[in-house]
């Protein structure tokens, strides 16, 4: 016999192939479980540690106020739009980060290559900000902060305890005086050398502790949204009340307001430099998780009719206002230090990452029971960047497990793939837990997920879809797959408009990597309407451009049995129902 036997039970006797024995031993892709698993899965990504770093950062390295101008009209012209692009696509494809931009156009998918090359950076080096939030969490479990005082085996001579008024008004200053809290960052936590050159030994301790953050990480995901939408609703909104809690402190210290005002005056003066409109796009395309494949991964879980326009509209003003907001904590903080000290604003902490372990420390040092703040705001420091490192690792093993299905969509792979990727990270980011770590880390932090490589990969995936691929249609209730394999032309290529049709580019390079549907995987539908839609004329054209949305095309109806299915899974963008060098009328 040259079949399988027929399953018991199964109605009229339907005859097992090996290709379907095959296809039921692969795991189904998943969906979230509601449309708040996905709401909180993208505000945990997309708020995290740049809106309490690095965002009051900027705004301290570029003038105060003056960067809120900038910031705000990239928001608006580059920050949304490019976040519903994202997003949508996603949804639209049902694929990772790769294998989207596959499927709408072969011939740009190097752009999903590019930004799973920046989530690779962001794996390695954005966890180790974990690793330093974890060694302040256990070193707050002591009687009096490590920070707190000048009385330690690492403190120097130049070390002054600003927080002891009877210590600064008996004695004179030094010059060079340093704070117990910077001596606590850059002798005890990081072991600062020279420079690059010196790297130094490994610091055990924070080895420990990015270990620990990626056991974590790996158990957050390991099961796929199944457990990532049930984690985020804790890690996605706990580090809220911790923020109101010390804005509300913040601002009630002495010399806040200073701080404040410094925060909001705008320095106009500032405007005329180019850096500071670059790291206002950076920072919009940095804390939005643009061209990252994040929003791409996380949009693909969603329901094929989900209204994500409503959703990245909400969570965009939502990204926005929380970082607003954390630059009041941040800025009252930096006032009431600089008039503790008697020096300007812009003169009283470190720059880069050393502002959150420095102005924040010092405020929790001046709240009742001290270690108890301590505690509680590294653990949100901790969830803040928690979320967002396992959503970037999320969209990775997405990626790669739809670029192969047959490999890792099979019980047990998943696990091991994370796994896998988890420790390949952790041992490359040992090297940034080293004495000299911290000059690498903003080597990373400056060249490998910001600045000019994410503005130019947002550059092309405009390109691709506003002219290469045509106009994407994100209003997904009015999605009908004729209509945009139809429609969709390139503007312009090489010296005159129309030269070539993106239709053609597009079917060239799908016949290239036979990306066609076998004949026997085909609904008898789409079939159908393959063989003879060249044949039907404008009558059909017209029906594709302008007809009503056929509640198949949707995956809501099947055409025939198994056919909405079927059309979920082949995804809707580039299963071809009509040629692709077919010219509409």
């Amino acid at each position: 016999m040259t079949r399988a036997a027929a399953k018991e039970g199964e109605p009229n006797g339907a005859i097992t192939f090996p290709e379907e024995i095959k296809k039921e031993e692969m795991e189904e892709r998943g969906q979230w479980s509601s449309k708040m698993e996905f709401v909180l899965s993208v505000a945990g990504e997309i708020i995290g540690l740049g809106n309490v770093w690095r965002f009051p950062y900027l705004c301290y390295k570029n003038g105060g106020g003056a960067f809120l101008i900038p910031y705000l009209i990239f928001l608006f012209t580059c920050g949304i739009p490019l976040f519903f692009l994202e997003t949508a696509l996603g949804q639209y494809t049902s694929q990772g980060g790769i294998t989207a931009w596959r499927k709408i156009c072969p011939i740009f998918e190097g752009i999903g290559y590019a930004s799973q090359v920046i989530e690779c950076y962001l794996n390695i080096y954005y966890i180790i900000i974990l690793s330093w939030a974890l060694f302040y969490l256990f070193s707050s479990f002591t009687t009096v902060l490590p920070w707190a005082s000048c009385n330690n085996p690492w403190n120097s001579d130049l070390c002054v305890d600003i927080l002891n008024s009877s210590s600064l008004d008996n004695r004179t200053m030094p010059a060079n005086a340093t704070s117990p809290m910077i001596e606590f960052w850059e002798k005890r936590v990081l072991g600062l050398t020279d420079g690059i050159h010196k790297l130094g030994a490994v610091r055990w301790e924070l080895a420990l502790c990015l270990l620990l953050a990626w056991i974590i990480c790996y158990f957050c995901i390991w099961k796929g949204v199944k457990s990532t939408g049930k984690v985020v609703y804790f890690t996605a909104t706990f580090p809220y009340v911790m923020l109101i809690i010390l804005l509300v402190r913040g601002v009630t210290l002495p010399g806040a307001a200073e701080g404040i005002i410094f925060y909001l005056k705008p320095d106009i003066s500032r405007l005329a430099d180019p850096q500071v409109w670059m790291d206002a796009g950076t920072q919009i395309l940095f804390s939005y998780a643009i061209c990252q494949g994040c929003l791409t991964a996380l949009g693909s879980y969603n329901k094929y009719n989900n209204n994500c326009y409503r959703d990245c509209i909400m969570l965009c003003f939502l990204n926005s206002t929380t970082s607003f907001v954390a630059g009041f904590a941040i800025f009252s903080v930096l006032g009431f230090m600089a008039r503790e000290q008697g020096v300007p604003i812009a003169e009283v902490a470190e720059s880069g990452p050393g502002l959150a372990f420095i102005a924040y420390p010092t405020a929790v040092t001046m709240m009742p029971v001290s270690q108890l703040w301590s505690c509680l705001f590294f653990l949100m420091l901790i969830f803040l960047g928690l979320d967002s490192q396992f959503v970037c690792v999320e969209s990775m093993v997405t990626a790669l497990i739809d670029m192969f299905p047959g490999v890792f969509r099979k019980k047990g792979r998943r696990e091991l793939l994370i796994l896998a990727i988890a420790v390949i990270c952790y041992l490359l980011g040992l090297l940034l837990v080293t004495e000299g770590g911290m000059y690498i880390f903003q080597l990373f932090d400056y060249y490998a997920a910001s600045g000019t490589c994410l503005l130019f990969l947002a550059v092309f995936e405009v390109i691709c879809v506003g002219w290469v691929y045509g106009c994407l249609p994100v209003f997904l209730d009015q999605v009908h797959t004729l209509e945009v394999q139809q429609l969709l032309r390139v503007p312009a290529l090489g010296l005159r408009g129309g030269l070539a049709d993106g239709s053609l580019l597009h079917g060239l390079h799908s016949s290239l990597r036979h990306l066609h549907p076998p004949e026997n995987q085909r609904t008898p539908e789409a079939a159908a309407d393959t063989a003879d839609f060249p044949s039907r004329g404008s009558a059909a054209a017209k029906e594709a451009r302008g007809g009503s949305v056929r509640p198949e095309a949707q995956g809501m109806v099947p055409s025939s049995p198994g056919g909405a299915q079927h059309h979920r899974e082949r995804n809707p963008l580039l299963r071809h129902r009509g040629s692709l060098l077919h010219t509409p009328d």
